[in-house]
């Protein structure tokens, strides 16, 4: 007798930087057999192209004419993912300190967040066998009839701790520095008009501060699993 292949579910994990959202949500996918999309890289790769081709960071209308001109294709292997501007691998220069600086910023303009809200929905729609999919706003605004919505937290001080374990020389070597960066990236996400950081009413909260990194993996399958259950 065959078994039943598991049902498709589309996960959206939301929360701020440094608490364990990517590596999480790669683990996750890898186990359960789904894809995995990446929208935060997807900003920082419409950041970094505003930079390369000379647009104005600090001016939302010359951002909202350029919004609509690079072409962003992201793989979503959770084993290997990828992501491209205009044919180009920027897996790399988009985690430049840089692009961390302007993402921000960029990321707040609507016609960016429209183009790439799209772009964001149009790969979920497309995953065969459901999808994890992470970010800020994905619960809330992308895909608010996501089968399952987490919202990971932790303190301002673990995240801190965990990003700069990330970073490499100088930039590692300032915790605080690094811990007042993501409290002004959650500031500037929390309070932007369009799409801003927030947790959706129906999503699970895990606090991912006294947990390591594999207990936050096995709380989040354990919730899709139970998520599967209850559907067949």
């Amino acid at each position: 007798m065959e078994t039943a292949a598991p049902s498709a579910v589309i996960v959206a994990i939301d929360g701020p930087s440094g608490t364990g959202k990517s590596s999480t949500s790669k683990a996750v996918a890898a186990k359960l057999g789904l894809r995995y999309l990446d929208t935060g890289a997807q900003y920082r790769a419409i950041t970094w192209w505003m930079i390369t081709n000379g647009v104005d960071t600090d001016d939302p209308h010359a951002i909202a004419v350029a919004a609509g001109k690079p072409a962003i294709v992201s793989g979503t292997d959770p084993a290997a993912p990828t992501i491209t501007v205009d044919g180009e691998d920027a897996a790399g220069p988009i985690r430049t300190q840089e692009v961390t600086s302007k993402v921000s910023a960029v990321s707040a303009v609507p016609e960016v967040r429209a183009r790439i809200t799209e772009l964001q929905r149009s790969i979920a729609a497309a995953a065969v066998g459901g999808m994890v999919v992470e970010g800020r706003d994905i619960g809330t605004t992308v895909l608010p009839d996501a089968d399952l919505k987490i919202f990971l937290t932790a303190s301002a001080e673990a995240r801190a701790a965990r990003r700069s374990g990330e970073l490499r020389g100088k930039e590692a070597s300032d915790l605080a520095a690094t811990k007042e960066a993501l409290i002004k990236r959650d500031a500037a996400d929390s309070g932007r008009k369009t799409s801003p950081l927030a947790k959706a009413e129906d999503a699970v909260e895990v606090d991912t501060t006294e947990l390591t990194l594999d207990q936050v993996i096995e709380c989040v399958v354990t919730l899709v699993e139970e998520k599967r259950a209850g559907r067949k």
